[in-house]
């Protein structure tokens, strides 16, 4: 494999700002890589060559001419295809969707373009973010790079994917219940969920928009800062954006020093349910940033036990309200408008054959929930718990830095495996809910691989709102401490058929 390809963002972008190689180059390696594999990956809906190609050559011609570059100027991305993208299409992994243009770009997509990131494409996802394995795209299921047959996460599979198999060094996602970080951790890679209101939910396809928070993806805790930085900030655009300054992220991760600081171990994040692997790796993983100067204790989160029935009842409302949009009147899909329908029998026609049955499903949940008679037995009882939930946490946060946990219980499952058994599938998300129910920040950072099947195994991180910086440090720390041993490393699948040899 090329050397650009196993390089992290931080140092392509060091290469290209010295002139050692060029944007276009490193650029169409990536592409290159994209063509070689992405056949079997699948992370990928629509790849922009052309675009791609361009917009590197231009941060090329400001480098020959002497210009400044922003520190990321250059490294390519691959963009969740949930974020409005003008020039390119955007599904939300939605046949309602298919073939749309949006005339804007996302805010933060935009704030990638202006820093001179090159967005090599978009990338597969759960329709409008709804699963956590990318089996409910409308198109095709994402693969895990570590082993083909395992899903990669979800919603945000297709991001996570490209960084696990070398198409891309970095990549956007958005995390509703852990749509970033439960794909980070199956896959090896980084994920973070910032606060919620750090960054923009302007021109991002809503899902649940009390939930909603886009967040950057990489291999490593200091590139995802890099990321992060870029993309965070407010925006008058969006009502819930926080107009406040960002916590240096960026110092955190490079800092990497967890002396002093204080990890509360979640107890009810363990237990029934986890796999043995990612327990024995989560407390090796304890154990050296304990040895690194870290305090660890165990804290007791009761209401966290509420968090997953609560948010399968605050998600689902939202999505119905959100996607009543979808209405086959203004875009997107239009089915049985033969000149003699009404206006309401051509929605739902459209609705039936553009939704699929997991989206259908959350709309169903969603729209009992709030209906008349039953709005305040589950919808008001849910966000009772989310308080409760919230205050577990502002309680934890009086005695410990930074909440810890396994960043969802098992390693990757085989593709079919919970397709017909939805709350097992919902399980996946066990850990990663409770941060977006009160909005703090929260990542998945790689601590080893599970001994019984040799996939990877994540290690989360829960700070404070605002606190988003210690998200970084702690993550960074591990990283160093094992020796950023687990990331990026390939599947047996593709490596043995790129270099003839067993890794």
């Amino acid at each position: 494999m090329s050397d650009l390809l196993h390089s992290t963002a931080a140092e392509l972008a060091a290469l290209i700002a010295s002139g050692q190689v060029s944007a276009r180059e490193v650029t169409q390696t990536h592409l290159d890589r994209i063509e070689s594999v992405d056949g079997e990956v699948k992370a990928f809906l629509h790849v922009d060559n052309d675009r791609a190609l361009a917009t590197a050559e231009a941060i090329d011609a400001h480098r020959a001419a002497g210009e400044p570059l922003g520190p990321l100027a250059g490294v390519p991305v691959a963009v969740k295809d949930i974020f409005c993208m003008t020039g390119a299409p955007t599904t939300a992994g939605s046949r309602i969707l298919e073939g749309w243009h949006p005339p804007y770009n996302a805010t933060v997509l935009q704030r990638i373009l202006d820093a001179g990131l090159v967005v090599l494409g978009k990338t597969n996802l759960d329709e409008f973010a709804m699963g956590s394995s990318t089996e409910n795209s409308g198109y095709f299921t994402t693969h895990n790079p570590w082993a083909l047959d395992r899903i990669p996460g979800g919603s945000g599979g297709g991001s996570a994917a490209t960084l696990a198999a070398f198409e891309a060094p970095l990549a956007l996602g958005t995390d509703t219940g852990g749509s970033i970080r439960q794909p980070a951790s199956v896959t090896g890679t980084v994920g973070v969920k910032p606060t919620y209101g750090g960054t923009s939910r302007y021109g991002v396809v809503a899902m649940a928009s009390s939930l909603d928070q886009p967040g950057p993806c990489g291999r490593t805790a200091l590139d995802t800062a890099l990321l992060h930085q870029v993309i965070a900030g407010w925006d008058p655009m969006d009502s819930t954006s926080i107009n406040g300054p960002v916590p240096d992220v960026v110092a955190a991760a490079r800092g990497a020093d967890v002396r002093g600081m204080r990890l509360g171990v979640v107890k009810e994040l363990s237990g029934d349910g986890y796999a043995a692997g990612v327990e024995q790796r989560f407390a090796e993983a304890l154990q050296a940033l304990e040895a690194a100067g870290a305090e660890i204790v165990e804290v007791s989160c009761p209401n966290f036990g509420y968090a997953l029935a609560a948010y399968y009842l605050i998600m689902p409302s939202e999505v119905s309200s959100n996607l009543a949009r979808f209405d086959a009147m203004r875009y997107g899909l239009r089915v049985g408008d033969d000149g003699t329908a009404g206006a309401e029998e051509v929605m739902a026609r459209t609705r039936d054959a553009g939704f699929g049955e997991e989206v259908k499903r959350r709309v169903i949940i969603g729209t009992y929930a709030l209906s008349s008679g039953y709005y305040d037995a589950y919808y008001g009882s849910a966000q009772k718990a989310r308080t409760l939930i919230a205050r577990d946490f502002e309680r934890a946060f009086e005695s410990v830095h930074v909440l810890v946990s396994p960043s969802t219980p098992t390693t990757a499952f085989r593709i079919g495996e919970r397709a017909d058994d939805p709350l097992a599938m919902y399980a996946a998300d066990l850990c990663t809910i409770p941060s977006n129910m009160a909005g703090n920040a929260a990542g998945s950072f790689p601590c080893g691989l599970a001994p019984e099947d040799g996939l990877p195994v994540g290690f989360q991180v829960m700070a404070p709102v605002l606190a988003d910086d210690r998200v970084y440090r702690v993550g960074a720390a591990l990283e160093r401490e094992l020796g950023n041993r687990w990331g990026g490393l390939l599947t047996d699948q593709l490596w043995d058929r790129e270099r003839g040899e067993r890794q």
